[in-house]
């Protein structure tokens, strides 16, 4: 069928009355032409292919030759030779089926091709009067390729950090780089894909075949590892798996530390390890520390040239892998201050700190020609720093509050065996920059901080600041859990109990079914027109990281008006507020960038339906976290991009916590009618692992 049809249009195109007289087909360009998917190639270039390829070849007719309907049948006439092993030339030949020019042609070599051994082949396009030249004629090429019907050796696995756990069991460590080596006794390898659990997952390429290959490894979290290795030759064909296991340790202790804790009248700060630093007439000890933080109590230096300390010594190769890091807490920024540096020659071997740039202030981590900087200093508030200088990237890093900052910076350190400076750099006049603030917990590590432990080294546990229950009232207070302040109820709220017996009427019919409280024994109603709940005062620092939970449930299937659920006043608008806008079907956190009357907002939002009444309500949750300078709206513990949104100042609201209302022109307003329960209020921002658990019961601790 095939073959009539294909002769039914060569005859076509060959009686067609108008048509001009025929010219030969294109011949077959080399770049158009292809071995098992691999380019035209011969020589030392010859492609290895893993099963018999199947050949192919874009075909050309010039269209001149053609009406305006005609398609330029035209099909390919392939060849291809090789010597067999008694030297004699076989050979094997094909004639593709007809298909309009411009489509790629296609012959599968047959299964009787022998192994290991070069195989050429040419093709020319024939349009059923004519036959173009041979692809590899004058300044065209053949094609050749080699059949490899044998998979590579599985490859073996050492490694000088990592030896076998039979010879040593732990191995140092978190943040250490250690390196495989793979090789595979065959030598067409030209490379090898492996993959760790976790990560990563590459395929890395051998130098020549056969050649070993070396990777670098990280380890970014301690416990029983395992490499996986697959040997692939060049003809794509994989090896077994060959498998490492070997077991990491966590990450080592810091070579050199300053807690910075130590008594107010003392006159240089003890070392937990390394030097003790002397300090200068301007450093103050016995100072405020991070709330939530590790560190006890912190130095304040004066910004003068006597607020320094310093080991007199070096206690770092900067030419090597190392992390230092530090609380800070700037009392000024409109200057360049230095937290720690280490001397060299006229300049800092390196510098991590505070610098003033076009934009504003930012912190900074130069080293070796490379300067990463990145975040916003606040005067007054604390911030902990990590400059990274990891020497097998050769990149600079910098983390702010626990997360990177900037992008990372390629640097070529120099040899810097001064002295290492807290509070100040050595330039070519002298000592400059000396920071004014407060510093805490100084490290130095001599290997890389991983993300998560620059993380868990900014981190700050959150404060419970209070857990209302609702679960009852008396005299119109509802307690806080833990004996805090109570909730005052307005007129128009109540406290809802369920059922203290169970009630199924297809069982009893005489029972009256109670619906059981949103969580727990009871929740707070609200009547959408008068009634709230509000504290004596406010409850979390609005200019200061801090998370709120609640748990809602809407009596109306669709509100007439936005709707509060919580709010904290400042003097002239509400510091934030959780409302309700039905026209939108979206819960909204609003929160002024200013105390002012129409002051910039910031709106989130998460969409979904009004309850109506009915179901298990909705989990709200509010998370500021003034580090990052973020706002994020949680439904139901999980946020998104349209529920998340930047907020570089936070301001301090007076106002008492409102549940249930929000200030108006006017005064109060936008009364929420529907049922609250399970108001969770903390200082700090709480991790989205925690988020999810708020509002499920009277779980208090969120570790």
């Amino acid at each position: 069928m095939v073959g009539s049809c294909a002769a039914a249009l060569l005859a076509t195109a060959a009686g067609t009355a108008n048509a001009v007289s025929n010219l030969p087909p294109d011949q077959p360009l080399v770049q158009n032409l292809q071995s098992g998917g691999k380019a035209c190639a011969t020589g030392d270039d010859t492609p290895y292919v893993s099963t018999p390829p199947r050949l192919g070849a874009v075909l050309y007719d010039p269209e001149e030759d053609n009406q305006p309907s005609e398609s330029s049948p035209v099909s390919g006439e392939f060849e291809a030779w090789w010597t067999d092993a008694a030297g004699v030339k076989q050979q094997r030949t094909f004639t593709s089926i007809i298909l309009p020019s411009g489509s790629r042609q296609y012959w599968t070599m047959p299964n009787d091709i022998p192994a290991n051994t070069v195989v050429s082949w040419h093709v020319r396009a024939n349009d059923g009067k004519a036959t173009s030249a041979w692809s590899d004629e004058g300044d065209g090429s053949l094609c050749s390729f080699v059949y490899d019907d044998v998979s590579p050796e599985k490859a073996t696995i050492t490694s000088p950090e990592y030896p076998n756990p039979e010879d040593v069991f732990w191995v140092d460590g978190v943040g250490v780089y250690g390196h495989f080596t793979m090789d595979s006794p065959s030598d067409d390898v030209v490379s090898y894909r492996y993959g760790l659990v976790g990560g990563p997952y590459d395929t890395v390429s051998a130098a020549q075949p056969g050649a070993a290959v070396t990777i670098p490894y990280l380890p970014l979290s301690a416990g029983p590892k395992s490499l996986t290795v697959h040997a692939i030759d060049r003809s794509g064909r994989s090896s077994g798996e060959s498998r490492y296991d070997f077991n990491v340790k966590a990450g080592r202790a810091p070579v050199d530390r300053w807690k910075l804790d130590d008594p107010a009248d003392s006159t240089s700060a003890a070392a937990e390890t390394g030097t003790a630093a002397r300090a200068g007439t301007g450093v103050t000890f016995g100072g405020p520390a991070p709330t939530g933080s590790t560190t006890a109590t912190t130095v304040g230096l004066d910004g003068s040239g006597h607020g320094f300390l310093t080991p007199d010594a070096s206690v770092t190769d900067i030419r090597k892998t190392f992390a230092v890091s530090a609380w800070v807490r700037p009392a000024e920024t409109d200057r360049n201050m230095t937290v720690v540096s280490q001397d060299a020659d006229g300049t800092p071997g390196f510098d991590l700190g505070l610098r003033r740039q076009d934009s504003g202030a930012a912190w900074s981590f130069a080293i070796g020609g490379a300067q990463v900087s990145g975040g916003a200093p606040e005067t007054g508030e604390w911030a902990h720093l990590l400059g990274l200088y990891d020497a097998e990237t050769g990149k600079a890093r910098l983390y702010v509050n626990g997360r990177e900052a900037g992008t990372a910076a390629e640097a070529t350190p120099a040899e810097a065996a001064g002295a290492f400076q807290i509070g100040r750099a050595l330039r070519a006049a002298g000592y400059e920059d000396q920071w004014h603030g407060d510093i805490g917990d100084v490290q130095v590590h001599d290997r890389v901080v991983v993300p998560d432990e620059a993380a868990k080294l900014a981190g700050r546990k959150p404060k419970l600041l209070g857990h209302w229950s609702l679960e009852n009232a008396t005299g119109g207070l509802s307690p806080e859990q833990s004996d805090g302040a109570p909730l005052r109820l307005g007129a128009g709220a109540s406290i809802y109990r369920g059922s203290d017996s169970s009630c199924i009427p297809e069982i009893d019919p005489d029972c009256t079914y109670v619906p059981p409280p949103l969580v727990g024994d009871g929740h707070l109603v609200l009547d959408g027109e008068s009634g709230y709940a509000t504290a004596d005062g406010p409850v979390v620092d609005t200019g200061d990281s801090f998370t709120l939970g609640v748990v809602v449930r809407l009596a109306d299937a669709e509100p007439a008006h936005p709707m509060a659920v919580l709010s904290q006043a400042g003097r002239h608008t509400d510091a934030f507020k959780v409302r309700y806008e039905p026209s939108t079907y979206t819960w909204q956190l609003v929160m002024p960038e200013k105390d002012e009357a129409g002051a910039p907002e910031k709106v989130v939002s998460q969409i979904v339906g009004a309850d109506g009444g009915e179901g298990q309500g909705q989990r709200l949750a509010v998370v500021y976290d003034d580090a990052t300078d973020t706002i994020r709206l949680y439904l139901n513990g999980y946020t998104n991009a349209q529920a998340t949104a930047s907020l570089s100042n936070g301001w301090h609201s007076t106002g008492a916590l409102q549940i249930g209302r929000a200030r108006s022109d006017d005064g109060w307003g936008e009364y929420l009618h529907g049922d609250v329960d399970e108001v969770q209020a903390y200082s700090g921002a709480l991790r989205d692992t925690d988020v999810s658990r708020l509002g499920w019961g009277t779980d208090r601790c969120l570790c």
